[in-house]
């Protein structure tokens, strides 16, 4: 997080998209109109990679694909589709390449398990640190070596980047972070104790630890956008900032736009 919104240098290049989509029926119609305006090409040749689904899809692509160094260009074919490009008949993909791009940077969560096993991971939205037992967590969670809350009592934790804090961050009524906040939201899930905790926002610079404090009675599983470690005994979550993801949005459907009608929803809700 952290890097300002820019535009794509308009250098007079062809764009040469790999095309990729999700297997359902509205994304495959939507991959076969765009086909008639613009030609697929190989991974290798490609300049720009266009994913069309939701943003579940997306997240992956991004993964999967990011090791190429190319940006991405969502298509959306889900529901909200928060970190896609509406449909348009009347989209020029050859401009697509002049359109606003951002970048962002994962959060690395690295978990230890009850057996000691250690499990690396990232996540672009959040990492959800959930019981998985019919009790609730027992956690502490520190930034570094200062305390943020000594004992909190719930059915667990969240720690979202500015990307993800208006999707489950959001539903668990979670602060909604503008793009460049270099910020981070920590939310409780449905804090037991103390009631009245709100959660804390800190710096993207941050290392942030967990803890369970009762592994055997109450064991947690510890989850980086959709991939699970479970029976967690220790969670240390950073941003890394050498792992950027590049992602180009129309100009009147801008990230930052999305972020700020989703802030104003909130305040008058």
């Amino acid at each position: 997080m952290g890097v300002p919104v820019r535009v794509w240098p308009r250098a007079p290049l062809m764009v040469n998209p790999f095309i990729i989509s999700d297997k359902n029926f509205r994304s495959s119609k939507i991959k076969n109109a765009v086909l008639k305006k613009i030609k697929n090409h190989s991974l290798a040749k490609s300049n720009l990679i266009i994913v069309i689904g939701g943003d579940g899809f997306m997240l992956e692509t991004l993964k999967k694909y990011n090791k190429y160094k190319k940006p991405f260009y969502g298509i959306n074919s889900g529901n909200y589709g928060f970190l896609m490009n509406k449909f348009s008949k009347k989209t020029n993909y050859n401009n697509l390449i002049n359109e606003r791009l951002v970048s962002i940077s994962p959060l690395e969560m690295r978990v230890k398990n009850k057996m000691n096993f250690m499990k690396k991971s990232i996540a672009i939205n959040e990492i959800s640190v959930l019981r998985q037992s019919r009790q609730t967590a027992s956690l502490t969670i520190s930034n570094g070596k200062k305390q943020i809350i000594k004992h909190l009592i719930s059915d667990g934790v969240l720690v979202s980047t500015p990307a993800g804090s208006t999707a489950y961050n959001l539903s668990v009524h979670g602060p909604i972070l503008s793009i460049d906040s270099n910020k981070l939201s920590i939310s409780p899930i449905s804090a037991f104790r103390p009631r009245r905790w709100k959660g804390k926002i800190v710096s993207d610079k941050s290392k942030i630890i967990i803890k369970n404090l009762n592994p055997k009675k109450r064991p947690i599983s510890a989850v980086a956008d959709n991939i699970e470690v479970r029976n967690a005994k220790l969670i240390s979550i950073k941003t890394n900032k050498k792992i950027k993801f590049h992602l180009l949005f129309d100009k009147n459907r801008s990230l930052q736009k999305k972020i700020k009608l989703e802030q104003l929803r909130n305040e008058t809700q």
